[in-house]
């Protein structure tokens, strides 16, 4: 059985030395490795189908951030943070937010809704 190159996802590798083979030119029928000198069928390329998937988070876009606004309000010394999130409980879409730190330096974020 002849030797054929290890595919990862659409790379081709040597099976000889691990190398990362090139891409084939357009005219070309095999593909050498330019460490050992295999060659492999440029044919290996062909029908290769890839899909690829991206976290909704990675790439931020502006309309979601308009989604959730932030505003400082200053009320009797205190600072509150109006945050645009709907409320699991209620389902009202404003609620304050409150950050509280603890002796041991822990922080934790309290929300409470404003009223409607």
């Amino acid at each position: 059985m002849p030797k054929t190159a290890h595919k990862i996802g659409s790379l081709l590798f040597c099976p000889d030395c691990g190398t990362l083979l090139d891409l084939p030119t357009d005219d070309a029928e095999t593909i050498p490795c330019e460490q050992c000198g295999f060659m492999e069928k440029a044919s290996a390329y062909e029908n290769i189908v890839i899909t690829t998937r991206s976290h909704p988070d990675a790439f931020p876009s502006v309309l979601r951030q308009k989604r959730k606004t932030q505003t400082k309000i200053h009320e009797s010394g205190e600072t509150r943070m109006v945050v645009t999130e709907q409320c699991p409980n209620c389902g009202y879409h404003e609620a304050y937010s409150e950050e509280k730190q603890a002796s041991d330096n822990q922080s934790s974020v309290r929300f409470a809704v404003i009223q409607m």
